[in-house]
């Protein structure tokens, strides 16, 4: 874990730390937090939290991803097409049978090297090879796998088994509508990493749990969040 330096800025870490939380957190724009702020008496410009969100966003999430456990020994793996800068592109994701965003990449390409790229990205953070991986039928994905001698622990199936992946991509579609589209591929993979981390901390599964477990389970990740936003001494 590393306390994040919040010096030489003229608001105080606890204003910084809830504007880049708000705009994580909920489908907001900029000048949505700008507006929720100024309720509070907080006068900041929409830019100034951009540039809050640009410089924490991805030290707060880094720091969340040090603190969970490892991922499920199952991986769902899908790729949707995004428009950036008119400009057609895949996000390419992984998540577990959890639900759990594992990562995400921005590629130019839906290849056998794009998807070897996201495998081997993946099995080095995760430090493990996963005991399913679980895909639609893209040829590219076999034949990644069998590059890596992973190919007998694939599970292509019909469009319903891999409905972990397909749903995961819904928040990200209605952020990238937020935002008019993403600006470039940059922009977008920075935005979807740091998003990924903090959307795996505080997803709830509402239908599935009573109301004292959420009660819990939301104590527990404003806990996690404070821990991984907080101030160096």
């Amino acid at each position: 874990m590393q306390p994040i330096s919040y010096k030489r800025h003229r608001f105080p870490p606890d204003t910084i730390r809830l504007a880049v939380w708000l705009y994580f957190r909920f489908t907001m724009s900029f000048r949505d937090v700008e507006e929720l702020l100024a309720a509070r008496g907080i006068e900041v410009s929409y830019e100034t939290i951009r540039c809050w969100t640009i410089k924490f966003g991805p030290a707060i999430a880094a720091n969340i991803r040090r603190r969970r456990g490892r991922a499920d020994s199952v991986w769902h793996l899908d790729e949707m097409v995004v428009r950036i800068s008119g400009k057609r592109m895949y996000m390419w994701r992984a998540v577990d049978k959890e639900g759990e965003v594992l990562d995400i990449l921005v590629q130019k390409r839906r290849n056998k090297a794009a998807a070897l790229k996201l495998l081997r990205k993946l099995m080095k953070n995760q430090g493990a090879m996963p005991e399913a991986i679980v895909t639609d039928g893209l040829a590219s994905y076999p034949a990644a796998m069998k590059v890596l001698g992973c190919l007998a622990r694939h599970h292509p199936g019909r469009l319903r088994d891999n409905n972990r992946a397909e749903n995961s991509h819904l928040p990200v579609r209605r952020r990238e509508r937020k935002m008019q589209r993403f600006k470039s591929q940059g922009q977008a993979q920075r935005f979807v990493s740091t998003h990924s981390a903090i959307y795996n901390t505080f997803n709830i599964q509402r239908h599935l749990i009573s109301r004292n477990t959420m009660r819990l389970f939301r104590t527990s990740a404003m806990a996690e969040w404070n821990a991984a936003s907080a101030a160096a001494a």
